[in-house]
């Protein structure tokens, strides 16, 4: 029998590596912007279009490369950083496998230009799919420019696989904001189809993070600061009150590198036990600094998980850290619930004396019962004749003495609705039972209200024209750069669903009218929850888009689990949900009931 196996081609092997390391146009963007960061550049720009579909290009102004580094630079596993297997564990640089350029150059065209300071003239390579096009000298300033054009453009397939243009962009400014909130003493800029989208200037840490997410971030942070002999733990926390209801704003950094830990999160969470309510998350931004003998980051293709020799250590060295800066600052509750406070003595009058006693004077003389305080029922002088008050009346007096008035007898049981009561019971806050024909169906309250609200959206968005109710005072609801940007692209849409908006800024939108569907207190609510699902997945069609809106907004709107309905309240859920075009199911797939037919029900009585 003949052998079967053998060595791939180069080129095919780069593309099984490139399918490791960029999975999207953000993998692209997280591995140049690494490489800039080790080429210990001071300023990085950052240019992207369509997405970083068409352009990745960031530009340094680092150390540069050689013109044989710069050719070897693109061969799979050539790294500078380490000689030998020891050194995976003392790494102090960002990238380190060797893999990320050769990864992109064989699913892209790639052009570098590239020259150190001591040189008279730079590198200029071009690069197809791992072949080397040209490599020539050329006249460039200090640093490394890179370009990714046409990503994916010999995998089709692939290609196919990315998501919209929107939701692309949002993978991008998250790798983005990743590198710039670890590295503040660096000045970065962002320009997305040649709009300027970022311009951070170096700073300290806490105005980075101002600079990223916005303004009115500063007065929400909490500063945290640690050091022992295990780790080194700064950064920040939010205040409680300014919780959300999204997960988005959640850093964690271990040794300047960007990490995803759930036993690490949760030693966060549990700091807030008691001051968040339920549904709601922190806010953080966390720098973890340790032995770098005690980490092992080479477990994983785009490093985001690590594995640490002391995690339990760790653990309880960050809850405790951050439960003592809650407490430091007095952001724990301190309310006596047994004062009141409207018999606190107001502060002027606390240490005042009392000149004089309240004197109360009772007019002995006076009686109610005399004549001259009776109180006539007509408007009539005593000599009138009060019969010529009934002039216009052709009836005789005496028929009208006579008159019989027709009354309905209210009864208490006009509003109750035996029907209702014998047709629906809740159970446990989550479930209505209800009686058919054949048996009973139990209807999850949560999933029949949201699908009962999307179809309900739906057409309002889609056919109806949206009602809008006026605010008498407009809201000011502030949100990152990123995130109005993104309210600014939907807004149409928004307000085809009842939104008016009186202006967006940079970092504030400011809304003037909501669909009479909703109140005031949950328009922040609807619009984080909105952006949210936006962000994780959004297909191109337009009205997909306002599919992913009214599946939102019902998401948001619906009565939760644990609710207590009243009879007519289950009732409501019930018709409305049979007369939804899609019953069965919620707007995402799940069961909104289910049944049990009355066999069923009988053969589990039977031995």
């Amino acid at each position: 029998m003949s052998d079967i196996i053998q060595l791939l081609p180069d080129h095919v092997a780069n593309q099984i590596a490139a399918g490791e390391v960029v999975q999207r146009p953000a993998s692209v963007v997280k591995e140049l912007l690494e490489n800039a960061i080790d080429a210990d550049a001071t300023s990085i720009k950052l240019l992207i279009k369509d997405a970083g579909k068409s352009l990745i290009q960031v530009i340094d102004n680092g150390k540069g490369m050689s013109e044989t580094d710069a050719r070897l630079s693109f061969e799979r596993h050539a790294t500078s950083k380490i000689r030998c297997a020891e050194d995976l564990f003392q790494l102090n640089t960002k990238g380190f496998r060797g893999e990320a350029l050769a990864s992109i150059a064989a699913i892209a065209h790639v052009e570098l230009k590239t020259k150190q300071e001591q040189q008279e003239l730079g590198s200029h390579l071009k690069i197809e799919g791992s072949e080397i096009m040209l490599q020539d000298v050329i006249s460039t300033s200090k640093g490394t420019s890179i370009a990714v054009k046409n990503l994916f453009y010999n995998i089709p397939a692939r290609r196919n696989f990315l998501k919209s243009n929107q939701v692309e962009t949002r993978h991008i400014i998250d790798e983005f904001q990743r590198v710039v909130l670890v590295h503040p003493t660096i000045s970065f800029s962002l320009y997305h189809n040649e709009n300027e989208v970022y311009r951070l200037n170096n700073c300290n840490l806490r105005q980075r993070i101002v600079a990223v997410l916005g303004k009115k971030t500063n007065e929400k942070l909490i500063p945290i600061n640690e050091k022992t002999d295990v780790l080194e733990l700064t950064g920040f926390v939010s205040k409680p009150e300014y919780s959300k209801k999204k997960r988005g704003e959640q850093f964690f950094f271990v040794n300047q590198r960007f990490i995803k830990n759930p036993y690490l999160h949760h030693a966060i969470v549990s700091a807030f036990d008691g001051l968040l309510s339920s549904g709601y998350h922190p806010s953080y931004f966390l720098y973890l600094t340790v032995p770098t003998n005690t980490i092992d980051i080479n477990i994983h293709p785009t490093k985001t998980e690590v594995k640490f020799d002391n995690e339990k250590i760790l653990y309880a060295i960050i809850r405790s850290t951050v439960k003592h800066s809650l407490g430091q600052y007095s952001v724990a509750p301190a309310i006596d619930f047994n004062r009141d406070a409207t018999l606190d003595t107001p502060y002027n009058f606390k240490n005042k004396k009392i000149y004089s006693e309240p004197k109360i004077e009772v007019n002995r003389d006076f009686n109610p019962f005399k004549n001259d305080h009776k109180v006539t029922a007509f408007p009539y002088s005593k000599n009138q004749d009060w019969e010529s008050l009934y002039v216009d009346i052709k009836a005789p007096i005496s028929e009208i003495r006579n008159i019989e008035v027709k009354h309905e007898i209210i009864e208490s049981n006009l509003f109750d609705s035996d029907r209702v009561s014998s047709k629906t019971f809740q159970i446990h806050g989550k479930y209505i039972i209800s009686t058919i024909k054949s048996g009973v169906i139990f209807i999850n309250q949560n999933l029949a209200h949201q699908r009962i609200l999307y179809e309900e959206f739906l057409e309002t968005i889609t056919v109806k024209e949206a009602m809008s109710q006026q605010l008498l005072f407009p809201l000011d609801i502030h949100f990152s750069k990123d995130d109005v940007q993104m309210i600014r692209e939907i807004q149409g849409d928004l307000e085809s669903t009842g939104f008016l908006f009186d202006r967006i800024e940079d970092e504030t939108i400011i809304v003037k009218g909501i669909p009479t569907t909703i109140n005031e207190s949950q328009v922040t609510i609807i619009i984080e929850q909105l952006l949210d699902d936006i962000k994780n997945e959004i297909p191109d069609a337009s009205f997909s888009q306002l599919d992913v809106m009214a599946k939102s907004m019902a998401k948001s709107l619906a009565i939760k689990n644990g609710a207590y309905l009243s009879k007519e309240e289950q009732e409501n859920i019930v018709e409305h949900l049979f007369a939804c075009k899609e019953s069965n199911h919620s707007p995402f797939g799940k069961p909104t009931f289910i049944s049990m037919e009355t066999k069923d029900i009988d053969k589990k009585f039977e031995l």
